[in-house]
């Protein structure tokens, strides 16, 4: 079955006649188009002159994770935007949440990161901010979109003094470190705590081990030496196994997990075993709930969250609204519903009490907060929820046509729900950043569901991969 149409998903389908912009910013294979330096420029451009609604001085933050490409692209955004008499704030290295944070600390206009995420590092994207930290609605992306194909702002070229300077922040981290720990009681701290951190050779490789350390834990480090080229490269949220082996041989209390720009976290318990963000969600809510902090007893999950999530937060009589899938339909329907935490089975989960996007490094200091306050183990705390059987397989596809006109699909999709009978769902959708259609199919049983999903595989592969 698929979900309503919201008007998020509404919205999402427009983006499919734009050329830039996609569900979480402009995202490619660097240097080639989009991602290209003359395209860089272009949008620092017109960000610039929407950014500068306001007599004086502009400024917008650039930060970035630590692929190869990010020297070329910062470069160019750079030029653009002093281009248009905006002054530029070159933070470096910084965790995507750690824009969010810096763009309101620093008062700027906007923010923009360059980062894929958990792309290969042959990819590369650009997300913006706006002055209160919070990724830009529809209607401005393609408000930028439309200055950059227009021309319209060709004329607009500051000179003399008007330029703009661009400066280098020298202090980003220490400040971004301290935003974090305020998500710990001042009275808390992590001292008997064995961490292991994988931060996926990205952008948390120096923040994160410095505030666990920071905060009294023992910490050991992997995926803390990026080269440019081995960013998400067989570790991080990703790829966990190393995590979980590290985990296993040190003994650790808890693993964390990051990708490579640092806005989820994936977690390893005390025995090696995976803890996905459904479970991780589950803990944290009832302990929200349990503290009276889990404003109007909802969570805000996705389609893709497992339905044991569901029955687990229904026992204490917590409500889960589902979105679509990406962190910024979580963020709508969280601002729009008063709520305060929300995720994905991927790792992004957001506590708008903390910052204003997913926080990888907050995530993680909150499962440990769990912890510590509780006495009781990772593997425990997980244990309130129980999975129901699900599998999610990724098609590569040239292409993304309507599934609705795709011959066979949906004959394919009805036998499929009528083998569950009534007792499991299959979900299908394209990927917002990858050229992937992914299949997820729950249901009473491990065969059952593997049957249902390749059947609707062998369909997709052969008209579309």
């Amino acid at each position: 079955m698929q979900s309503k149409p919201t008007r998020r998903d509404k919205a999402a389908k427009t983006t499919k006649t734009r050329k830039l912009f996609g569900t979480d910013g402009v995202r490619g294979i660097a240097n080639l188009e989009p991602m290209t330096s003359e395209t860089a420029m272009k949008l620092g451009r017109a960000a610039a002159y929407l950014f500068k609604r306001r007599a004086g001085r502009h400024q917008i933050v650039i930060g970035k994770d630590t692929r190869l490409s990010g020297y070329m692209l910062e470069s160019a955004l750079t030029s653009g935007i002093c281009s248009m008499g905006v002054d530029v704030y070159l933070i470096g290295p910084m965790p995507t949440p750690g824009i969010a944070f810096l763009t309101r600390s620093l008062r700027a206009d906007a923010g923009v990161m360059l980062s894929a995420s958990h792309n290969p590092y042959q990819d590369n994207g650009i997300k913006f901010f706006s002055s209160d930290g919070f990724k830009l609605p529809d209607e401005f992306e393609s408000r930028m979109e439309e200055l950059i194909t227009s021309n319209e702002i060709e004329h607009h070229r500051p000179t003399a003094d008007a330029v703009g300077k661009a400066y280098r922040i020298d202090d980003a981290e220490g400040r971004y470190i301290e935003f974090v720990k305020r998500s710990v009681p001042r009275d808390m701290d992590f001292q008997g705590l064995k961490v292991v951190v994988d931060c996926a050779h990205g952008a948390a490789y120096k923040v994160s081990p410095k505030v666990l350390r920071e905060l009294g834990a023992k910490v050991w480090v992997i995926g803390d030496k990026p080269d440019g080229t081995n960013i998400n490269a067989g570790c991080g949220a990703v790829y966990p196994a190393r995590l979980q082996g590290a985990v296993r041989e040190y003994k650790a209390d808890v693993g964390i997990a990051h990708d490579g720009d640092a806005d989820r976290a994936i977690f390893v318990d005390e025995r090696g075993q995976l803890v996905d963000g459904d479970h991780a969600m589950a803990a944290l809510a009832l302990d929200m709930h349990s503290r009276g902090e889990l404003k109007k007893n909802t969570v805000v999950g996705t389609v893709m969250s497992n339905f044991g999530l569901e029955q687990a937060l229904a026992k204490s009589g917590i409500k889960l609204v589902r979105t679509a899938v990406g962190d910024r339909y979580l963020l709508e329907a969280m601002m729009a519903g008063g709520y305060n935490f929300g995720g994905e089975q991927s790792g992004h989960l957001i506590f708008l009490d903390h910052n204003t996007t997913g926080d990888g490094l907050i995530s993680g200091l909150q499962i440990l907060s769990l912890m510590k306050r509780s006495g009781r183990s990772l593997s425990d705390l997980a244990g309130c929820m129980k999975p129901v059987p699900q599998i999610l397989l990724n098609i590569a596809v040239k292409e993304k046509p309507d599934l609705g006109a795709l011959p066979g699909f949906q004959q394919a999709l009805r036998k499929g729900e009528a083998k569950l009978d009534g007792r499991g769902r299959v979900l299908v959708r394209y990927s917002g950043t990858e050229p992937l259609l992914r299949i997820m199919v729950e249901g009473d049983g491990e065969a059952l569901i593997r049957s249902v999903a390749e059947d609707l595989a062998v369909v997709v592969r052969a008209r579309l991969g």
